[in-house]
């Protein structure tokens, strides 16, 4: 700390290398060799007063001045090869030896550091622990281990809440919420706190891969995140803006690319995707497309191909319809306004297709579109799926009419009541060639709801057969 006369000491190191007669042995054997053993145990002695006196943060900051003080003393009055001879002995003394002290330290380590958000001094110890040779894998191991542990305590509060006795679904935006908010933290901190290293952005991957796939209640995570991504693509789910649905598109898909089985995550958003579109509850074709293209970018184009399909079957239809409807309007024999959304097999996912009996207007339908379709595609065989259909029905009691949105099977059981028509159970099972499993859902949804469409005896929830 003393001041010196430094224009005589630059002097009197300008002797010694002037001594050396065009090299620089009498200056690196009789002056440098002297001074680092001395710098080594300076520092040694200044190591030992701060490990045991300061915090983390505060012997990183003395430890930072010293370097830059060293640098400033070759530049004022030393030989240049100096400097990194010098910047070894003090690296060496006042970080190498005491690393995983400092990093380690109870109530000022790294991971105290991250739980308190201190960016400052994080950067300063990502700065200095760069310095040394493998200094910055200690420092990332431990990231690993507090972004685990903090994904891991987000997984600990769904698995109480079910302890808790709230039903499991598989549907939980909480909990998605909250890991895709701990995922763009600490994206965040590894790339402005740590510069997008290497070896940091490992330790991200490596923690979120064992959080992700860590599964607790009776729904994986892959559902759980097929299902939030269904709350954001659907008509009346989460209220969000265009930026913001494609905001948490792509953070839900990072979390995606975490997921083990990513072929799991792929069946159940491709029936949910299909009940997006064939119930028209998709809230955007654009977000809908644009996701698709987010799973692609992941995966492949065989991961998304039968998600394309989908989409691509529903553009088609489209322009198929009005040209079908211009046919329709030929057939002056049925009052019923009809449309058919063709699905290719491979593309969507398996459906039940009972062979209900039709009413003879839904069947003279059929075969007018069945005629008008082979003429268009000789090739293709179609298969009626009438569980998937709609229709509006038109309702009268008494002197009010109701139009009543209802699913086709639904449409051709209320068909059969029409004039007031009564049938037991075995009697409109054989009428409409449907098995229990098909026809008991089906009159309770009309019959056991809170408004009753037809009535029943006895008056209970339960369908008898």
């Amino acid at each position: 700390g003393e001041i010196i006369d430094k224009t005589l000491v630059k002097n009197i190191i300008e002797l010694y290398e002037q001594m050396g007669m065009g090299s620089l042995d009498s200056y690196t054997n009789d002056l440098e060799q002297p001074l680092l053993d001395a710098t080594r145990a300076f520092y040694g002695r200044k190591r030992e007063d701060w490990i045991a006196r300061d915090s983390t943060p505060d012997y990183l900051i003395k430890a930072e001045k010293a370097l830059v003080e060293e640098k400033e003393r070759v530049g004022a009055y030393l030989n240049s090869a100096t400097e990194p001879k010098l910047r070894s002995v003090v690296e060496d003394e006042i970080l190498q030896k005491v690393q995983m002290n400092l990093l380690e330290k109870e109530g000022s380590g790294c991971g105290v550091l991250l739980a308190n958000d201190k960016t400052e001094d994080l950067q300063r110890m990502f700065s200095l622990f760069s310095r040394l040779e493998n200094g910055l894998q200690p420092m990332a191991d431990i990231v690993e281990k507090f972004i685990t542990s903090q994904g891991n305590a987000c997984t600990e509060k769904r698995q109480a809440r079910l302890d808790s006795g709230q039903k499991d679904k598989n549907d939980d935006p909480d909990f998605v919420k909250s890991l895709i908010d701990l995922h763009e933290k600490y994206l965040g901190v590894i790339r402005e706190t740590f510069s997008s290293h290497h070896l940091f952005q490992k330790a991200l991957k490596n923690s979120f891969e064992v959080i992700v796939n860590n599964d607790v209640g009776t729904f994986s995570n892959a559902e759980l995140m097929s299902t939030f991504c269904d709350r954001i693509l659907k008509s009346g789910g989460e209220k969000l803006s265009e930026t913001e649905v494609e905001q948490s598109l792509d953070r839900i898909v990072q979390l995606f690319s975490f997921l083990t089985d990513k072929d799991m995550f792929a069946e159940i958003y491709r029936n949910q995707l299909a009940k997006r579109l064939l119930n028209q509850r998709s809230a955007s074709d654009d977000a809908e497309k644009a996701m698709i293209a987010k799973l692609k970018v992941q995966c492949g184009t065989q991961f998304t191909s039968k998600m394309e399909g989908m989409l691509n079957d529903l553009a088609v239809g489209s322009e198929q319809k009005s040209e079908f409807d211009a046919r329709m309007e030929q057939q002056t024999d049925t009052k019923l306004s009809f449309g058919v959304q063709v699905l290719t097999i491979g593309h969507w996912p398996s459906y039940k297709a009972p062979e209900v009996a039709l009413p003879p207007q839904m069947q003279k339908c059929m075969e007018v579109f069945k005629e008008w379709h082979d003429a268009k595609h000789q090739k293709r065989r179609l298969t009626w799926v009438h569980s998937l259909g709609n229709a509006t029905v038109r309702a009268t009691f008494g002197k009010k009419s109701y139009d009543l949105q209802v699913t086709t099977l639904q449409a051709i059981v209320l068909n059969s009541f029409n004039d007031g028509k009564t049938y037991g159970f075995n009697e409109l099972k054989e009428l409409l060639n449907l098995e229990d499993i098909t026809l008991k859902p089906l009159l309770h949804s009309l019959s056991c709801g809170k408004h009753k469409i037809i009535s029943k005896t006895p008056a209970s929830n339960k369908i008898n057969s």
